[in-house]
């Protein structure tokens, strides 16, 4: 056991070294070799006959959803799916895990994130790291041209996390997407439409979606004398100014990335800037950016969207942002995304840090990419941020202590005395036939005091309770949980009177 203690404490002090590591930015080698040696005693540790701790958790970055948690989140998911049906978008679906060559090389420097998974009999294969890339592959081998799909399914990222913000390693994303060709801008309208529409009605705050174009961002990178070799990584940089300072972006543009001082003064003159239209016909005047054609077109996209967003009625949602770069390499045209303006600050809330909440653009090249001749299909899609908003829309109820409803039932079928449990069970029967959402208590005789009991906890509106008399006289005793007042209904007419109470439509399971 002495043995077994020491080399546990062995394993702890290299992991906590490993950690340090990580923390100082040390190499990728040294960190390697480290982790090598923690496996290793991890290993010998793993050997030891004697009965091991076994720790309950859940993995690093992922949580379990209680029923409260599942009730929200499927109120969220209603929410955007009638939206995103209200706008004709078909639903798909696709394997959890893809070919590692399909995932490669598409999502630039944060294709380190990627899970790798070993070799599963001659197939090397990755856990999906979004859904936008899957898509485009599924495009690609069944040679379509057009659709508006959306999909809702969950996604991988070997990021590290931050639960309280709403950053996991697991999460569900929420995707819209149109492919085919059409003209200009009209399709990226609907998405920013769309985005708008969703956010507004999940009432968690005022947003704003700020827009940009890859385009612009590149013809700035080329007047400004950023090497071509160097217009990705740099992206990346200027993708950071939303969470850190354009002085902190400049030093690492200028000390890790080897960009000179003077061309990173210039590309700040460009990315600090933000408004509407006027900035975009500003810009089309601009003396070294009007001399680029990429520029060029790009603005006049967005010149062109946002005639459409004033249409919509969304135009002041929308702020032409030169600092959004999106640090996908899949990007081709418009890029936009939607950040809280301020968190609501009802009493007894903290104020939370949750990011962005929705994002996307255009990616026109994706699906030549797996199409054997290259064979291009115009696409421009959104993806709803749902694991922020649920912690958003968490922290909410917490502070407010409202009650979350975690069933639908409509009524509880009772007793008022005993013996009665074959007359309970041919009602409930009756009920879950006609459609009803129905329970009863799995007890021969419960008392009626238990039996409304279990309807206050549960939120139960109402109660159908059977008696001797009541069998007599054919009817059923209606009871309101919340008014406790109580009706004679004929047995015929409950299904009827129970719709009528709690609104539900008529139809059938």
């Amino acid at each position: 056991m002495a043995d077994r203690a020491a080399l546990e404490e062995l394993v702890r002090l290299q992991g906590a070294h490993v950690r340090g590591l990580k923390e100082q930015k040390a190499s990728a080698e040294q960190i390697e070799e480290e982790v090598t040696k923690l496996l290793k005693l991890k290993a010998q540790l793993g050997q030891d006959e004697g009965k091991q701790k076994f720790v309950l958790k859940t993995p690093k970055g992922t949580r379990d959803y209680s029923p409260r948690q599942m009730a929200v989140r499927e109120k969220v998911f209603d929410v955007i799916i009638r939206c995103f049906k209200r706008h004709g978008a078909e639903v798909i679906d696709t394997p959890v895990f893809e070919l590692k060559e399909t995932l490669t090389g598409k999502y630039g420097e944060d294709s380190k994130l990627i899970y790798n998974l070993k070799d599963q009999g001659g197939e090397l294969l990755s856990l999906r790291y979004d859904l936008t890339v899957p898509f485009a592959r599924y495009l690609a081998m069944n040679k379509l041209t057009n659709i508006k799909r959306y999909h809702i399914a969950k996604v991988y990222r070997r990021d590290n996390p931050a639960m309280t913000r709403g950053r996991y390693r697991e999460f569900y994303q929420c995707d819209f997407d149109i492919a085919g060709q059409f003209d200009p801008m009209i399709p990226d309208a609907e998405c920013l439409k769309i985005m708008c529409e969703i956010l507004s009605s999940l009432q968690i705050g005022n947003f704003l979606v700020k827009v940009n174009d890859r385009r612009i961002l590149d013809g700035m990178f080329a007047v400004c004398g950023v090497p071509d070799s160097k217009f990705r990584t740099i992206c990346s940089s200027v993708d950071k100014l939303d969470k850190v300072s354009w002085e902190e972006v400049k030093n690492e543009m200028v000390g890790e990335k080897g960009l000179a001082p003077e061309v990173a003064d210039r590309i700040g003159d460009y990315v600090q800037q933000h408004g509407g239209v006027s900035l975009v016909e500003q810009l089309l005047q601009d003396p070294k950016l009007s001399q680029n054609k990429q520029a060029v077109e790009g603005l006049g996209d967005l010149k062109l969207l946002f005639e459409y967003l004033i249409l919509f009625g969304i135009d002041d949602k929308i702020s032409f942002d030169l600092s959004l770069a999106r640090g996908l390499d899949y990007y081709t045209g418009v890029i936009y995304e939607a950040v809280l303006l301020q968190m609501p600050t009802q009493a007894g809330e903290e104020p939370l840090g949750v990011g962005s909440i929705a994002a996307g653009g255009r990616y026109d090249g994706l699906v030549g990419m797996f199409d054997p001749k290259g064979r291009k299909v115009p696409c421009v899609g959104l993806s709803i941020g749902v694991e922020r908003i649920f912690s958003i829309v968490e922290q909410r109820l917490e502070a407010s202590e409202e009650k979350v409803r975690t069933t639908e039932t409509q009524v509880l079928v009772a007793s008022a005395q005993k013996k009665l449990l074959e007359e309970r069970l041919k009602l409930v029967s009756e009920l879950w036939d006609a459609g009803i959402k129905a329970e009863l208590l799995y007890k021969k005789n419960p008392k009626l005091l238990n039996q409304l009991q279990y309807c206050e906890e549960a939120g139960i509106p109402l109660v159908a309770i059977i008696g001797e008399q009541e069998l007599k006289d054919g009817v059923i005793k209606l009871r309101s949980v919340a008014s406790r007042e109580e009706v004679d209904v004929r047995r015929e007419d409950l299904v009827e009177e129970i719709r009528r109470r709690t609104n539900q439509p008529l139809s059938t399971c």
